[in-house]
């Protein structure tokens, strides 16, 4: 939330208004450009004076604007008009609605008394006890006040004695608050402020949180500064009790719609002991300060149409960084999940379960039917205490061309191909060449089948040094082949279901044979960094059933939505099945396990998905993920998630969400280790959304920290946007 929004919603009430909401809509219309005209139920003329008076629905229209009141005096030679009652003026898309004002038409000042605006794009109120107009752009105000919220005693305000302002230059505001039903909570004497109509500098809405025992009391204030209109930048001020002050910093630019970025660092002189403990193997006790930063650089700049080069750059001070601010920090609350939002890019979630970080630089030309990238990349292992044996790419650089026809004959082509520079400081580093082109011929027979025969070549080269001086290096080359065949079918049919909703249902089975072959080939001299390629004499069969139905929506358009999906797949091994048994009690298993996908989507509010690996010989699951989705109209949900990994993993994820009224929301989220028997987080939660105003607050217990958060939001207000070409934020 921002603070500093009042000050904008000031500037805001001199800056056109093209739509205004209510009653003042009634008068938008065409103005005439030509000289001023005057209507009313009755008009009367005084020559000496040269005054005219209208009462009764008067209007007085002129050049980019009219003034409509009860009664309306103007002077003909002075261009001086006096209204009162019902005022309303519109001067070249300014909007003011008032009891009385006095305003001259060829300035376009003037002064109005119990004066309101009304912006209804961003649903804000404006008013004061006078207006004053004193120049093109240029207002002052008089017992301000601003609001988003409807009703004459709103639930909160801004408020300012005395507010002078200049659109696009700078204001200033005397004896400032904010109220909250008319109680004053937050007093400013004087405030210099700029007045942008874009972009605003200002402090934006703090966060308050109680951890038990990792922070204590929580509370973040960040300042955003519009420095240009190229750039801005936030500043985070955190304060946490039990551990001191952490300064964090975001600087934002945009050259131009092809070239932007993102820099953002901090600083924590952490004061928090912390005893002997064993966490995930490494072990740590921290009895003095440390010194705890981490930063993150992000650059896109795009030269031509698929030709881009990107930088991801990101450390951290220690390994347990993300574990100490997994509640809360800035990589969780800017982690992008697409790569949609231009300055939401961070490509991690940065919790306690984050093994590892890479930073990366990579240039990439996209082709039509192929990929270059050239790619440099650094890793730090959180697992470990040192780097030192942690393999980093300098560089490495792939070609990728997707199947296409080889010289415009019945063969197809796909390559993959490799040169790498691999480094580190303790282990082998060297050079890797590896070029791996596939051919292939389909064929089709009629529409119901389709065999494709395929061989595939593959060169690698690699040569490498130890850093030990003592121990030798590697070099070698490894050559290999390959040979498969892929034979599949699809059956269909289209059920007719005459629903109000669901027109036709199609039915799909796809089954599909795939047969690889690979020799052994020796591999017992390669590096370390050189990907083993296994042995393969298998086959895959694999059975997919899909339904796709045809909905009819309420305008009559129709759509297409996949409702159901179920792939079970499985490979025999041929080399299993031939293999030497060495004692009676051996057994071959040429069968693998047993790997199963379901899409469900069977109505609006419902979906669910699974993938499953179930292991024939022994009987038992290897792996089973399932997830369960039900909402209704309301806005009840309920979510439901299972994740198993034999001997390692078995969680239960649920959480739930209950709209009690429109206003009042509740939530319940409960994780559990069912292999320890142990709860990993439960939080408990609830919203509740007034008119122009919500609060949500939530509560969360965890093995090592109890959380209490509280978050209030005023609507209108702290929105800082997105960044376009020609500006970094609206």
């Amino acid at each position: 939330m921002k603070v500093r929004e009042f000050f904008l919603y000031i500037v805001v009430c001199a800056v056109s208004v093209l739509a205004a909401g209510g009653n003042l809509r009634a008068f938008e219309r065409e103005l005439p450009k030509g000289p001023i005209h005057i209507a009313a139920d009755h008009v009367t003329f005084d020559g000496d004076r040269q005054l005219y008076a209208a009462t009764g629905d008067a209007v007085i229209t002129f050049a980019g604007g009219f003034l409509k009141a009860d009664t309306i005096t103007f002077n003909r030679e002075t261009k001086d008009a006096e209204a009162e009652g019902h005022v309303i003026i519109e001067s070249e898309g300014d909007i003011i609605r008032g009891e009385q004002i006095s305003w001259n038409l060829n300035t376009k000042t003037g002064t109005m008394r119990g004066g309101m605006l009304f912006f209804e794009q961003q649903h804000f109120y404006i008013a004061g006890t006078e207006i004053k107009k004193t120049a093109d752009a240029t207002y002052s105000i008089r017992d301000a006040t601003a609001t988003t919220c409807d009703g004459d005693c709103p639930d909160w305000r801004f408020t300012g004695k005395e507010v002078r302002v200049t659109v696009d230059g700078y204001g200033t505001v005397k004896h400032g608050t904010f109220q909250v039903k008319n109680f004053p909570v937050l007093y400013a004497p004087y405030l210099i402020f700029p007045a942008k109509t874009t972009r605003q500098s200002g402090v934006l809405l703090p966060r308050l949180a109680y951890s038990r025992d990792k922070h204590g009391w929580d509370l973040t204030m960040p300042l955003y500064w519009a420095l240009s209109q190229y750039t801005d930048a936030t500043f985070y001020q955190r304060y946490m009790d039990k551990r001191g002050f952490q300064e964090g910093m975001e600087f934002r630019y945009c050259i131009n719609e092809n070239s932007f970025g993102t820099v953002y660092a901090d600083y924590l002189n952490d004061s928090k002991k912390v005893g002997a403990i064993n966490e995930d193997f490494l072990a740590r006790e921290w009895q003095d300060p440390q010194k705890r930063w981490s930063y993150y650089i992000n650059h896109e700049t795009t030269f031509s149409s698929g030709f881009y080069i990107r930088t991801d750059v990101k450390k951290v001070s220690d390994n347990w960084y993300f574990k100490d601010f997994d509640s809360y920090n800035y990589y969780l609350e800017h982690y992008g999940g697409s790569e949609n939002g231009r300055f939401k890019k961070v490509s991690f979630v940065g919790d306690k379960a984050l093994p590892s970080l890479e930073s990366t630089a990579r240039l990439v030309k996209d082709g039509e039917l192929w990929n270059l990238t050239a790619l440099a990349q650094y890793t730090d292992d959180f697992q470990s205490y040192s780097n030192d044996a942690t393999l980093q790419k300098y560089p490495e650089i792939t070609l990728t061309a997707v199947t296409q026809p080889l010289f415009g004959s019945a063969f197809d082509v796909e390559l993959d191909s490799t040169y790498g520079y691999y480094y580190r400081t303790e282990g082998l580093k060297g050079y890797l060449v590896d070029v791996h082109p596939t051919f292939s011929l389909p064929l089709n027979f009629g529409d119901y089948l389709q065999f494709t025969p395929e061989i595939g070549v593959r060169e690698t080269v690699w040569d490498s040094t130890h850093t030990t001086t003592s121990v030798g290096g590697k070099r070698g080359s490894r050559e290999l082949f390959s040979a498969g065949a892929a034979l599949s079918t699809e059956v269909q049919r289209v059920f007719d279901v005459h629903g109000d909703t669901v027109e036709k249902i199609k039915h799909t089975v796809t089954p599909e044979v795939t047969y690889t072959y690979l020799p052994n080939v020796y591999q017992g001299d390669i590096a370390d960094y050189v990907v083993v390629v296994e042995e393969q004499n298998a086959i895959a069969c694999s059975l997919t059933n899909t339904l796709i139905a045809r909905l009819k929506d309420d305008d009559g358009s129709r759509s297409y939505r996949e409702i159901f999906r179920l792939k079970v797949g499985q490979i025999y091994d041929i080399k299993e099945a031939r293999r030497d048994l060495t004692g009676e009690t051996e057994k071959r298993r040429p069968f693998g396990v047993l790997d199963m996908e379901c899409d469900c989507n069977p109505f609006h509010y419902v979906s669910f998905e699974s993938d499953a690996q179930y292991d024939v010989n022994s009987g038992g699951w290897k792996e089973l993920n399932s997830s369960i989705g039900i909402r209704d109209w309301r806005g009840d949900a309920l979510a439901c998630e299972y994740r198993y990994t034999q001997s390692s993993v078995e969680e239960i994820d649920l959480s739930l969400g209950i709209k009690v009224t429109d206003d009042l929301g509740l939530a319940y989220t409960v994780k559990r280790n069912e292999l320890d028997k142990k709860y990993l987080e439960t939080a408990y939660g609830f919203t509740y959304t007034s008119q122009c105003w919500s609060v949500e607050a939530q509560y969360s217990d965890s093995p090592d920290d109890r959380e209490f958060m509280v978050i209030v939001s005023l609507y209108g207000i702290g929105k800082v946007g997105k960044v376009t070409a020609t500006s970094v934020g609206e």
